[in-house]
Formats: structure tokens, C-alpha cells, sequence
């Protein structure tokens, strides 16, 4: 089971890491910084380059903590939130991810979930520093606050579409 989970920490942590790089550098394909903005701003979100540094720096961090297996719970809760986000941006396009869908936010969800639930197994820093034996309660709260914190995210910084009735001041605000 440890080296399943080595195996689950290492794919999903480097891939969520490497997600948020793209985002604020020309690293693994991504567009720099401006490319970031330009995303977020494409999708609807106020906050720009901020937006865009908060999104990376919190897909790098948690990715890079899952990957080591340190402070699995409040990684997994990281990786989830900004995994919910980015699944409320790519909803209307469905499922599947040849249309653009949410399939793959929700499969990096799932796997925070089930990381934040088992531990990171004996293969990780959490097990190192004697902190692998997480209360349940701490596991079930990071499950909720991660989408829930997502969600709220999205409610805080997305500007309604033109036909959600978008204000001259509204658009000035960013």
C-alpha cells in the first residue's frame, strides 16, 4: 500500500506542481505570467496577475507537498480548492476532457480526497516527522474546505458574463 500511495503522491503532486508552473512561467509550455493573466481574464476572473500568481503559487505548493508527502491534509485541501476551480471553468463544456471538460480537475480532486482520507503512507515526510497519523475529523474538514473554498473562489473573483447583466463599474473594478 505505501508504494501504491509513493506512486499516487509522485504522479498527482508533480502534475498539480507542474499546472501551476505553467501558469506563471514559460517552464513545461506554459505562457509566462502575461499568459497566466491573459487566462484568467479569458475565463472571467478579476485580479489578473494576482489572480493568476495566487492560482500558480497554490497549484505549485500544494502539488510540491503532496509530491513529498508533507502536510498531506492541508495539501490535498490546496490542491482540491484550486482543482474546483478550475472544474467550474470548464463545467459548461461537459464532462470529458477531448471537449475541454472537467473530467480531469475532478480525477485530481478524487485523488486529493483519497490522499487527505488514507495519509501519505510510510514513504513520506509526514511519516518522517511522525505526523502521518491524522485525526479523521482533520481529514473529513479539509475534504469539505477544499471544494467549498473553490467554489467560494469562484464566487468572489468571477465577473458575470455580458448577458449576466455585467455594469461599467464592474468591469472598471478589475
Amino acid at each position: 500500500m505505501d508504494t501504491g500511495l509513493l506512486v499516487l503522491r509522485l504522479v498527482a503532486g508533480l502534475l498539480i506542481a507542474g499546472h501551476g508552473v505553467q501558469k506563471v512561467s514559460f517552464r513545461l509550455g506554459g505562457s509566462g505570467l502575461a499568459g497566466g493573466t491573459e487566462e484568467f481574464r479569458h475565463d472571467g476572473f478579476r485580479g489578473g496577475r494576482v489572480t493568476a500568481l495566487a492560482a500558480g503559487s497554490s497549484q505549485i505548493g500544494a502539488g510540491m507537498f503532496l509530491a513529498v508527502g508533507l502536510l498531506t491534509p492541508m495539501a490535498a485541501m490546496a490542491a482540491m480548492g484550486v482543482m474546483t476551480v478550475a472544474g467550474t471553468v470548464k463545467r459548461h463544456k461537459g464532462l470529458w476532457v477531448q471537449n475541454d471538460g472537467y473530467e480531469y480537475p475532478m480525477v485530481l480532486v478524487a485523488i486529493s480526497t483519497v490522499l487527505a482520507l488514507t495519509g501519505p503512507g510510510r514513504w513520506s515526510l509526514d511519516h518522517a516527522l511522525g505526523l502521518a497519523a491524522w485525526p479523521l475529523w482533520v481529514s473529513v474538514t479539509v475534504i469539505v474546505l477544499g471544494p467549498v473554498s473553490g467554489l467560494l473562489t469562484r464566487a468572489v473573483l468571477h465577473r458575470p458574463s455580458a448577458s449576466e447583466g455585467t455594469t461599467p463599474y464592474a468591469q472598471a473594478a478589475d
